[in-house]
């Protein structure tokens, strides 16, 4: 049996969890379809990974943590605040777009019937993303782009139509792409 490094195995649990999450029927996943499907036994799931709990939780940590980094680099990157808020929108859309499985995640759709922290953990997720238009926003604001009184009301539009492409892109098994139309549609959001 060939060894591997520190962490391969639990980032290859994590890989094909995220993989199995992205088949269309949405199926609920075992910890034996799981080990099934990486050829090991439950015990060594266990061995990396107290519950599968942990193992969507390692999932939201990856989710969340490229998540705001890339809404950090946008922040740093763009000095005006409609185009912060514009791109923060549009790299939600694609993040989806190229993690399928992700999507289902952070819909609640692959929690329904695992720990209830886990629905909670992505409520505060979708939340920071809100946060994080209406900063954009208010900067916008500040620069005379946007009416100020109207922050948190784009915001909340913003995060709502976000919400709706990714909900949309699961429903329709992959088939319905968060980005298609984006960006005209969010300019007229900003407008």
């Amino acid at each position: 049996m060939a060894t591997s490094k520190p962490g391969e195995r639990k980032l290859q649990i994590l890989q094909t969890l995220a993989t199995m999450l992205e088949q269309p029927k949405g199926e609920k996943i075992t910890t034996a379809a799981l080990a099934a499907r990486i050829e090991v036994s439950e015990a060594a799931l266990y061995r990396h990974f107290a519950s599968k709990a942990q193992m969507f939780e390692g999932l939201i940590d990856f989710i969340e943590s490229t998540v705001f980094g890339l809404v950090n680099q946008i922040t740093e990157q763009q000095e005006k605040g409609l185009h912060q808020a514009q791109a923060i929108a549009l790299m939600l859309l694609n993040f989806a777009e190229r993690n399928p499985g992700m999507t289902r995640v952070i819909i609640g759709d692959a929690l329904v019937n695992e720990d209830e922290r886990l629905q909670l953990r992505m409520n505060q997720f979708v939340d920071r993303i809100e946060l994080a238009l209406k900063q954009a926003l208010r900067i916008a604001a500040s620069q005379g782009e946007t009416n100020a009184a109207e922050t948190a009301l784009r915001a909340n539009i913003l995060t709502s139509f976000v919400l709706g492409r990714w909900q949309r892109f699961a429903k329709s098994r992959f088939q319905q792409k968060p980005s298609d139309d984006a960006p005209q549609q969010i300019a007229l959001m900003l407008v």
